[in-house]
């Protein structure tokens, strides 16, 4: 359904309009920091094994693996992801832009590299690709019954590190995966990947090391909102209606894009939220998140779904 007002938009040049990297991602306009937010502290372990550290004073994922690495004395390069309260690579508990105040971070760092060759023999590879916010992408979900699932090389947690010998390390997950959408149908084409570091991989078995238990944390009513640009605010933990909201949008993006970002997707319901029609949404998508050129038909979807979730309808 076209909206009237996205006409108005200027015409980007090329330059501009081209798919960007991570800095260049507007988040939500940025409000002061609650006060003591920078000196909040969390637990953290690396994933396959590791004594107990503390990190503070982050606002931004970026900030948070560079504090990861200086406890572990590793290169916050080496951090593929973050899961909240479990060591496993359980993509239903990725770090996004939310963290509870009392959360327990598992660092995933990468470990065994692996090349596979895969004849595209359907239009839809059956991936969907995120990305820790930091310049690593990696697979999310794999679609049962899919091209990708019959391939066993290929894991859930997987960083995709060369598609046919070009490196996209630092490309942001839309990127990642419209190279993949865009690859012909019926040739053959290598993806080199790295998977996280399983515990058997290294001396310390977890076993020797102090955990929380997960069944026993609590994520408080607290969190702490991790912005791209601007600094980290201890904000309350989002209402069940815009909780909702924001799984449904994430849901639309892997529709449209072929990506999950729980980050993206509470942005686009915070750009929502106090806004009277979906060409006022349209606005203020074009203002803040304007280098996805996201289409109509999308923006109206999540107009839709905002609604839904706003009067009870998910």
């Amino acid at each position: 359904m076209p909206l009237g007002l996205r006409n108005k938009r200027k015409d980007k040049s090329k330059e501009t309009s081209k798919l960007v990297e991570s800095e260049a991602v507007p988040s939500a306009p940025a409000t002061a920091p609650a006060a003591g937010a920078s000196r909040l502290q969390f637990h953290t372990q690396l994933a396959h094994g590791s004594p107990t550290g503390r990190v503070e004073g982050f606002g931004s994922a970026r900030e948070l693996y560079a504090k990861i690495g200086e406890a572990f004395c590793i290169d916050p390069g080496e951090i593929m992801f973050c899961t909240l309260n479990t060591h496993k690579a359980d993509m239903d508990k990725l770090l996004g832009a939310q963290i509870g105040l009392e959360d327990f971070i598992f660092a995933h760092i990468k470990g065994q590299r692996k090349e596979v060759e895969i004849l595209k023999t359907d239009d839809v590879l059956g991936l969907t690709i995120t990305d820790n916010g930091t310049g690593c992408a990696f697979i999310k979900r794999i679609k049962e019954g899919s091209l990708m699932d019959q391939t066993k090389t290929i894991c859930v947690g997987d960083h995709i590190e060369t598609i046919n010998g070009k490196n996209v390390s630092h490309r942001r997950h839309y990127e990642v995966a419209k190279m993949l959408k865009d690859l012909e149908k019926g040739q053959m084409f290598k993806l080199e990947l790295i998977e996280p570091m399983r515990a058997f991989e290294k001396l310390e078995p977890r076993s020797k090391v102090r955990t929380l238990p997960e069944a026993k944390i609590s994520r408080g009513r607290e969190t702490l909102r991790l912005r791209t640009k601007g600094p980290a605010t201890v904000e309350e933990m989002p209402t069940e209606v815009e909780e909702k909201a924001i799984k449904k949008v994430d849901e639309l993006l892997e529709t449209y894009m072929g990506i999950r970002d729980i980050e993206l997707a509470a942005t686009m319901v915070e750009a929502g939220r106090d806004k009277k029609n979906p060409d006022e949404f349209a606005v203020a998508l074009d203002e803040t998140l304007g280098d996805f050129a996201f289409p109509d038909e999308f923006v109206f979807d999540v107009w839709g779904a905002i609604g839904d979730a706003k009067h009870g309808r998910l």
